[in-house]
């Protein structure tokens, strides 16, 4: 058992801090910038509650962040009332952030300055991932952190996996955000065809996803999609954020990504449509209206 604090209780990070506790073993300290939503996590699953971020990491083994952005992580890290401001030396910081490569490395550095570890985690699998604890990680950081690392972050992982130095698990989730943007527009653009052609879009699937076509997205979105529900998975405001991530670090590395920035402004009109909390698979409302 360690003892570990956890910052950030949103969609994600809610159920990522009870698996800490109930299926870890930890002894967890919880930070949310609303403290009534920490107050509610603690009657729940007991633990403890602190008023800063600060607080909640001081004197523990593993400091776990799960918050909206650079400037939202910025703040819980390096502001006045930052957990790096008292994370004790030889603890681990992990960031389940999706955020740039470049805060990750700019953590990492202001991590190995005062001697504790830092690890960019990403996490792929959505809110089911977390409530069920079957969460793709990606890391990025020092072989022997995250060998530290791994086993706690697998209380809620179904796959955790180094992919490389600081940086390396954004830019990793990157590229998974950029495969399921054209993934779920091809899908939304073939259910919208067979619509259009008079076929039974369940007797189409049941035969083309057990094929090449075959994804993810396809098993386990097609029946909302095919029935105009939208309400299941990613939202539309936090794909738009990701792909705009990764459209600013490939720009900085010479990428390109034509499908990945049309699908944003898809996306765009989506939002315009009122759909910024609708899941992703809502590119086909966009064909449909």
């Amino acid at each position: 058992m360690a003892k570990v604090a956890f910052i950030g209780l949103g969609v994600m990070g809610y159920p990522m801090a009870a698996h800490l506790k109930n299926r870890g073993g930890h002894e967890v300290t919880v930070y949310n910038r609303t403290q009534a939503k920490a107050e509610k996590w603690v009657a729940e699953h007991g633990g403890a509650s602190a008023p800063t971020p600060a607080e909640a990491a001081d004197g523990k083994d593993f400091v776990f962040s799960c918050v909206g952005n650079d400037d939202d992580l910025r703040s819980v890290t390096l502001g006045g009332d930052g957990a790096f401001g008292a994370i004790k030396p030889g603890a681990v910081f992990i960031d389940n952030t999706t955020a740039s490569a470049d805060i990750a490395r700019e953590l990492a550095d202001a991590a190995a300055r005062k001697d504790f570890g830092f690890i960019d985690a990403p996490v792929s699998g959505g809110q089911a991932g977390a409530e069920n604890g079957v969460l793709t990680v990606m890391c990025g950081g020092d072989r022997a952190v995250f060998d530290r690392a791994k086993p706690v972050i697998e209380a809620y992982a179904r796959m955790v996996g180094l992919m490389g130095p600081a940086g390396a698990g954004q830019l990793t989730k990157m590229i998974n955000q950029i495969c399921i943007a054209g993934l779920v527009q091809g899908l939304a653009e073939g259910i919208h065809f067979g619509k259009k052609a008079g076929l039974d879009i369940e007797n189409v699937i049941e035969v083309i996803s057990k094929g090449a076509a075959g994804s993810w997205q396809m098993e386990n979105r097609y029946k909302t999609m095919n029935k105009g529900e939208y309400d299941f998975g990613f939202a539309v405001d936090w794909m738009r954020k990701d792909l705009g991530i990764c459209l600013t670090e490939a720009n900085n590395n010479g990428a390109k990504l034509p499908v990945a920035a049309l699908v944003d402004q898809f996306y765009k009109e989506v939002q315009e449509m009122g759909g910024k909390r609708w899941d992703t698979s809502s590119l086909l409302a966009r064909l449909e209206r």
